[in-house]
């Protein structure tokens, strides 16, 4: 009993001591970014009206009113945390758009693998559509949703779907036949085999795939909130520009990349929970 209870603490403790060791790598690894910059700026390196240092920019977060846009007919607003009503426009939308995105070509690309007219018919329109750049479907997006959620979410769709739908289907052609025949012979059905062979086997490539197109999704519904979505962190950075105020542009961006890494590591802790069996290579 007693080494029951101590195997769950002794995973806890590394769990711990490897969140300790990568946060201070990335308190390091930022540390020293910002020391530079703020170095170059004593020193007159660099023109801060242009690059202001990170000190600047930072203590910009104190007005918050420039996080939001004023509304028809309110005449107050709480400004205590606007920023993370900033923060949760961009997140909501992306999270619903990487959603739909993702369940939707899993779907896409498995049916294409499943049924040979359905990708016949399919995957020559998915294929030329793939290389087309999530901010070029903005003006469609805004036709269609208005200037709103939809077309923030829809931005973020099509920046995911078609890479992703490529991607289930170039995995599902290139599992292993060993691991199929074994099902057959075992008296799996093609249903069986589907569930139970070719998921499995294709969850590996498809979670890398989507960590990298995560960062194309993120750009694409900033790049909509810069030009027809006047809420969220995009926003922030417009208002920035055009009120000429470089400090509100540059806490724009700093706000976004840090959000950006943290959804990304929350990927990874995702990948790792899911995809348990495997273990990163080591040379």
């Amino acid at each position: 009993m007693a080494a029951a209870l101590r195997v769950p603490s002794r995973a806890s403790s590394l769990r711990f001591r490897w969140f300790v060791v990568e946060a201070g790598w990335w308190v390091l690894s930022v540390g020293i970014v910002i020391g530079i910059w703020e170095i170059t700026a004593a020193l007159g390196l660099i023109n801060t009206i242009i690059l202001p240092p990170p000190h600047k920019f930072v203590a910009e977060i104190r007005d918050q009113s420039q996080f939001l846009m004023p509304q028809p007919g309110v005449t107050a607003i709480p400004l205590h945390f606007a920023v993370f009503t900033a923060i949760g426009a961009s997140l909501r939308r992306v999270l619903i758009g990487l959603l739909l995105g993702s369940l939707a070509a899993v779907l896409t690309g498995s049916l294409a693998f499943y049924l040979r007219l359905f990708r016949n018919l399919t995957f020559p329109t998915i294929t030329m559509l793939a290389p087309i750049a999530p901010a070029a479907w903005i003006p469609l997006a805004i036709l269609a949703f208005g200037m709103g959620d939809g077309a923030a979410i829809f931005v973020v769709f099509v920046g995911i779907y078609f890479t992703l739908t490529l991607a289930t289907l170039n995995s599902m052609n290139n599992v292993d036949q060993v691991y199929v025949n074994t099902a057959r012979v075992l008296g799996a059905s093609r249903r069986q085999i589907m569930w139970h062979v070719i998921f499995p086997a294709i969850l590996p490539n498809l979670f890398v795939v989507l960590r990298m197109n995560f960062f194309a999704a993120w750009m694409g519904v900033l790049a909509a909130e810069m030009v027809g979505v006047r809420t969220g962190l995009g926003a922030v950075v417009v208002m920035g520009r055009q009120m000429m105020n470089m400090n509100l542009t540059f806490l724009g961006m700093a706000i976004i990349g840090l959000v950006g890494y943290l959804l990304d590591v929350g990927l990874g802790v995702l990948q790792k929970r899911v995809l348990w069996w495997r273990s990163a290579a080591r040379v």
